[in-house]
């Protein structure tokens, strides 16, 4: 059996996409991987989740920095709106391949952002998700 019902990964990396769905099912970290190329069509989709179905938001997202378009910071500006009451049930992590420690430093300093990882996505970052996040 899964630990999470739901992950949801934000990069337009397909390829990094690919890898962390495999990552994360082989692991049995989550029944359901939903993988969006772009921050906007995540939002969309929670967003909807949120006003219409919120059993269905997810437990965990994944979230990339430099993205074209919406920028995971922008996501994480929009992401602020969505109810609260919905969003406290979901950890969202950083997950990317800066290394500038400005973006390290800003990623902690959201109050949404539960850490920074860099890719590529590991099982041992899922465990250390597991028990410091996940089991509490």
């Amino acid at each position: 059996m899964s630990l999470l019902k739901k992950v949801v990964l934000i990069d337009d990396d397909q390829v990094n996409n690919f890898v962390c769905e495999s990552i994360i099912k082989n692991e049995k970290f989550a029944e359901e991987v939903i993988s969006f190329e772009r921050a906007e069509n995540a939002l969309a989709y929670l967003s909807s989740a949120a006003a219409e179905k919120p059993e269905s938001f997810p437990n965990l997202i994944f979230l990339d920095i430099n993205m074209p378009g919406m920028d995971g910071w922008s996501f994480i500006d929009e992401y602020r709106m969505l109810p609260e009451h919905i969003t406290s049930n979901c950890c969202l992590f950083m997950l990317s391949s800066a290394v500038d420690r400005k973006d390290i430093i800003s990623a902690k300093n959201h109050l949404e952002v539960k850490d920074f990882f860099s890719k590529p996505l590991s099982p041992e970052i899922l465990e250390f998700i597991k028990e410091e996040f996940i089991g509490r």
